[in-house]
């Protein structure tokens, strides 16, 4: 069973960084897409940002150059470096990993962008 451990949420004022952190483990095969979704209040869950195990990247046209995905193969773990941030960007985040077309779903992590 493939189980995640999130980190790197918190609250932080407009124009802040956060670094999310997700380090999944627990699968026997190497997760091709790993990344992060996030719902706000009352909308549905969107993709953020996700990175294959080659270190191709797809971002949603709202984060474009101010979030940045990576991620360590070896640890099975993906990080979302976030500047710039914006009261928009307030959701929970969750972290995702994929092989062999299932799909695991970390329990997310809250972050909150308030003066």
């Amino acid at each position: 069973q493939v189980q995640f451990v999130e980190s790197g949420g918190g609250l932080v004022q407009p124009g802040g960084s956060l670094r999310l952190s997700c380090a999944a483990s627990g699968s026997t095969v190497r997760f091709y897409s790993m990344g992060w979704y996030r719902q706000a209040p009352g909308k549905q869950r969107e993709l953020v940002a996700a990175i294959t195990d080659s270190g191709s990247t797809n971002y949603a046209n709202s984060v474009k150059g101010r979030f940045t995905i990576s991620r360590d193969n070896a640890k099975s773990t993906v990080y979302l470096q976030m500047n710039s941030l914006k009261p928009e960007d307030t959701a929970l985040y969750y972290c995702y990993a994929g092989a062999m077309g299932v799909v695991h779903w970390g329990q997310g992590t809250q972050v909150t962008i308030s003066s």
